[in-house]
């Protein structure tokens, strides 16, 4: 489990917890992606801003590191399939916080069609059910790079598909 000193939160709060127009974004978000509480936003939105924030501090310099950290940020946002191959850094700042939701595991399961729903897409993997090449990863929150969406499937189509469902059974009713 890690040593519980150096845990540190990924997120960072809203500055004002009641604004009402906030919340029903949100809670637009939460329906539309399956997500089970505000933390899952706030985690992708301060992942965002770390990017945007980082784009801006290279945009405004114009010095060596500035340019290697400039390779780095684009390939790494090319790598997680936010960004084209020939981005430029302004490109950047148009990324929005559906972007990056569209890249998580439990988004991309869905989108797939390897689950119905975005509920049992995130059950499949928090149980288990999902592979991504040959590792099972059990967080739905995973940002799958362009590399590994070809290779995400069931560990075992049969076992998910049981006879006995109720779904199943209609199928066979019909």
């Amino acid at each position: 489990m890690g040593d519980p000193r150096r845990q540190r939160k990924k997120f960072s709060k809203p500055s004002h917890p009641w604004q009402k127009e906030r919340i029903e974004a949100e809670r637009g978000i939460i329906k539309q992606y399956g997500l089970r509480r505000k933390y899952e936003i706030w985690k992708m939105d301060s992942m965002l801003k770390n990017f945007l924030n980082r784009a801006k501090t290279i945009i405004g310099e114009k010095t060596a590191q500035s340019e290697v950290e400039k390779k780095q940020l684009l390939s790494r946002l090319h790598l997680l399939g936010l960004l084209k191959k020939d981005s430029r850094v302004e490109d950047v700042l148009n990324l929005t916080l559906k972007d990056i939701l569209e890249r998580r595991l439990q988004t991309l399961v869905c989108r797939k069609q390897i689950a119905g729903t975005m509920m049992q897409a995130r059950q499949f993997i928090t149980h288990e059910h999902v592979i991504v090449g040959n590792r099972k990863i059990t967080a739905p929150s995973y940002l799958v790079s362009i590399n590994e969406e070809p290779r995400i499937s069931l560990v075992n189509p049969l076992s998910i598909r049981n006879a006995e469902s109720p779904k199943q059974a209609e199928a066979k009713a019909e």
